[in-house]
């Protein structure tokens, strides 16, 4: 039967959105159950490193472990999310699935020892691992489907590890490059990560909770408070500094894998040496509490993330010496992930500046426990919606200023090497462009 267009483009729609929904719910269900494993490991690893302190002592044996596990079965698997995103910019599925039980084991074996690392990348990981394989089985698909479910994968792993659904599916979709999000991906990877969200909880893990009790909950409430215009002051000047914060968090990372990379001819010992000198940084700072994630610690006396939001929470120099730390671990070759280090650098940033100026200490740790990851990922928005899915309402408009400025602040740099820059972050005659999108543009030019 012959059908006018008018009535055939809805059928073929609908048609390509069921599709769209049998892959991607059942991608959402393998990967929320395996990040479910994951967190329920991850808090035993934690707390056997907190009941047996002399594990630190093994970071170095467990780095060389790590190394030769990616060196002997690993190939690819060592580029980490930087494979995850170049893949799909290739349009390929080249995401193997030794990738999820790699990293997932490589993290395990980092935070036992305390390794100062995350949890997003390990999560990130698995779900494109699982995607990948998924892709290579399942029959009757385009390689143009391979980028979608990869981004699909990428959103069930972030929405599941954090336990926000929506940021996680924004985060797929802006990730990828500076400047342009595919929303194209946008019904697979929410059906994916609402299903790894749901599938989490399903399995009684849980999230952690964070109150920020100098906002009321009520939106209206928060713009139309006293108090609400000096606090969006403290967000455009924390913005910037956790912008700057975000950028130097990149760069000595980068920087610090380079120096391993030059300097040390064998992948072996590279985490070997790095374990040894997270060791030392312990040692000679007489303190603990920038090892592992960073998230609770059974030291009352101790910084994490959690202390961060009460006044005395944190140190001065917390948010630095967690760069150093985190910088050394990643840059020597351990496994993880940059974000929850960064919630940790955020936070106790924000506590600091909040000591400093006399601001609600919850507000500018909430602030800053969002925009430091914003301006390290180049992902405002999914961070603006993260802040609203964890903090509440009343926080999305000094959320969007500080993550916005952090964006802006932080240049065109990130955590993640295979990012594209598809715009400049100002637009403008007059905005500067990096010099990679000069060239990209002045090569499209000439042809």
């Amino acid at each position: 039967m012959h059908l006018p267009p008018r009535l055939r483009e809805p059928l073929v729609l609908g048609g390509t959105m069921l599709r769209w929904v049998a892959i991607a719910l059942p991608l959402g269900v393998v990967v929320g159950s395996a990040v479910a494993l994951f967190l329920w490991s991850l808090d035993r690893a934690t707390q056997a490193r907190f009941d047996h302190p002399w594990l630190l002592w093994l970071l170095p044996v467990a780095g060389a472990a790590i190394g030769w596990m990616y060196l002997t079965v690993g190939s690819t698997a060592d580029g980490g999310n930087n494979l995850v995103v170049d893949a799909i910019h290739d349009e390929g599925g080249g995401v193997p699935l030794r990738l999820a039980p790699l990293v997932l084991v490589g993290t395990l074996a980092t935070h036992l020892c305390g390794g100062s690392a995350g949890r997003e990348g390990t999560a990130v990981q698995m779900g494109a691992g699982l995607a990948g394989g998924l892709i290579r089985r399942l029959p009757g698909l385009d390689r143009r489907d391979a980028p979608t479910i990869l981004m699909a994968g990428i959103a069930a792993g972030f929405g599941g590890v954090f336990g926000t659904p929506i940021a996680g599916t924004i985060f797929a979709l802006e990730v990828l490059a500076i400047g342009r999000m595919r929303y194209g991906g946008i019904l697979p990877c929410l059906v994916a990560a609402i299903a790894a969200d749901r599938t989490c909880l399903a399995w009684g893990i849980g999230h952690t909770h964070y109150e920020v009790a100098s906002l009321l909950s009520s939106p209206a409430a928060a713009h139309t408070a006293p108090f609400a215009w000096p606090l969006l002051g403290w967000a455009v000047a924390g913005g910037i500094l956790f912008g700057l914060a975000s950028m130097l968090f990149s760069e000595l990372t980068h920087a610090v894998h380079a120096v391993f990379h030059r300097l040390v001819g064998r992948p072996l010992l590279r985490p070997v040496i790095g374990g040894c000198l997270v060791i030392a940084l312990a040692w000679l700072l007489g303190t603990r509490d920038y090892l592992g994630l960073g998230v609770t610690n059974p030291d009352p006396d101790a910084v994490s993330i959690t202390t961060a939001f009460q006044a005395g929470g944190a140190r001065p120099w917390s948010w630095l010496w967690k760069i150093i730390f985190t910088a050394v671990t990643l840059g020597a070759g351990f496994k993880g992930g940059e974000v929850t280090p960064l919630f940790f650098i955020g936070a106790t940033l924000g506590n600091t500046l909040a000591v400093l100026g006399g601001a609600p200490v919850d507000y500018l740790a909430a602030l800053g426990f969002v925009a430091v990851f914003a301006g390290a990922t180049n992902t405002p928005i999914a961070c603006t919606v993260m802040a609203v899915e964890l903090f509440g309402g009343g926080i999305v408009v000094h959320a969007a200023v500080a993550c916005v400025l952090a964006y802006l602040c932080s240049g065109h740099t990130g955590i993640y090497l295979a990012q594209r820059i598809d715009t400049p972050k100002l637009a403008g005659r007059d905005a500067p462009l990096p010099s990679s999108l000069r060239d990209a543009r002045t090569a499209r030019s000439r042809r």
